[in-house]
């Protein structure tokens, strides 16, 4: 399979193109310079891969939850590319993305991403079974989520060590582990999309954006 991944629900950037058996993959850590970097980034991994973009089987995204710059950045690119060669974009949830690589391990497994104001982005499996739905939740409501856990708890993503922090003296009975964010989050996207396609779940249609679980704050300024 041939194929395109982004990933820019978090600050940080990642961009693969898969070539059947190999992946180029470019990782940015760079803030607020996403904007100019996205498309040279697509290009550089591309050209790396030795693929042309009428190539791809496919594209794979972050949907979300996360930032708002970062995935209408990543939607506007991607859904350029589908538009102009009629290939398929399979969005994946960002918090299935983090914690696939995890699931199977023997823990209750949360995924997160810091989504400020003392709140975040999270959810949870046990033994690959969901143990609640992703949602803007504030610590207390964590915590009473994962307080029914049956299994020491490996938290995933890109703020995991800040969520353990907020959570370590509300636990208790239950170890609390973090892993490094390090993991290839468009190698997941390729692995998930992948799954996707042979189970016969459908790409994203041409209106579909990205999710988001807040109000940005301009549409709170203008409902308030």
């Amino acid at each position: 399979m041939k194929a395109l991944a982004v990933d820019l629900a978090v600050s940080k950037l990642t961009v693969a193109a898969k070539n059947d058996d190999y992946t180029v993959t470019a990782v940015y850590n760079i803030g607020m310079k996403q904007s100019e970097t996205l498309v040279p980034a697509i290009d550089y991994v591309l050209t790396k891969a030795g693929l042309k973009k009428n190539e791809l089987d496919y594209l794979a995204i972050t949907s979300g939850p996360g930032s708002f710059t970062g995935l209408r950045l990543a939607f506007a690119a991607l859904k350029a590319i589908e538009m102009a060669f009629n290939i398929p974009l399979y969005g994946i949830s960002s918090l299935d993305c983090y914690a696939e690589h995890y699931r199977k391990l023997p823990f209750t497994v949360v995924s997160c991403i810091d989504a400020k104001k003392d709140k975040f982005y999270a959810k949870a499996y046990e033994d690959e079974q969901l143990l609640f739905d992703e949602g803007d939740y504030e610590i207390s409501e964590i915590a009473g989520k994962i307080s029914s856990a049956k299994k020491d708890i490996l938290i995933c993503g890109s703020d995991a060590e800040i969520l353990k922090e907020q959570l370590k003296d509300k636990i208790s009975g239950k170890n609390i582990f973090t892993v490094d964010f390090s993991v290839n989050a468009a190698e997941q996207l390729f692995l998930i999309a992948e799954k996707m396609q042979a189970e016969g779940k459908e790409p994203l249609n041409d209106y579909d954006g990205p999710v988001y679980l807040r109000a940005s704050e301009a549409e709170v300024k203008h409902n308030s």
